[in-house]
């Protein structure tokens, strides 16, 4: 049985929220701020101020993948996270940081290679792995973290 609604985070103030998987093209805001709500199973990318604001206030684990545009192995990835980013909808929000684009956020986490893939729940890092891997093993790393 498919479920009608699954938790997403407020981007803004980090309240879990109902999504209704049927709003299809409207808009769905969070029930506390009023703030457009992401969409849940997508790969999101953020602003800086964005990250920092979910992975502080965000009652959903959050996986982040520190990539930048010219690694292979990131490319390599992209379609394993987005799935996993659907597959896991309601239980996990997935945002891709590119190192590039966010040095300091990369320089905050220590970022050392790419990809690097970490854990954060209710704002503390609880797993971290770097490099490429199959989607199982990826997506078995994923769920023993949270």
């Amino acid at each position: 049985m498919t479920p009608d609604k699954v938790k997403v985070s407020c981007l803004e103030c980090g309240a879990t929220n109902n999504y209704p998987l049927g709003a299809g093209s409207k808009a769905v805001v969070c029930g506390r701020c009023k703030t457009p709500l992401p969409v849940p199973g997508t790969v999101l990318e953020l602003p800086p101020e964005q990250v920092v604001a979910l992975i502080q206030n965000a009652t959903l684990p959050v996986l982040l993948d520190f990539s930048s545009p010219t690694c292979m192995p990131c490319h390599m990835m992209r379609p394993i996270l987005e799935s996993l980013a659907k597959r896991r909808a309601g239980s996990l929000m997935v945002v891709k940081v590119e190192t590039d684009q966010n040095p300091e956020l990369a320089q905050a986490f220590k970022i050392k290679a790419v990809p690097t893939f970490v854990v954060l729940k209710k704002g503390f890092e609880i797993g971290r792995v770097s490099g490429a891997m199959n989607e199982t093993d990826f997506s078995l790393w994923v769920a023993s973290k949270g």
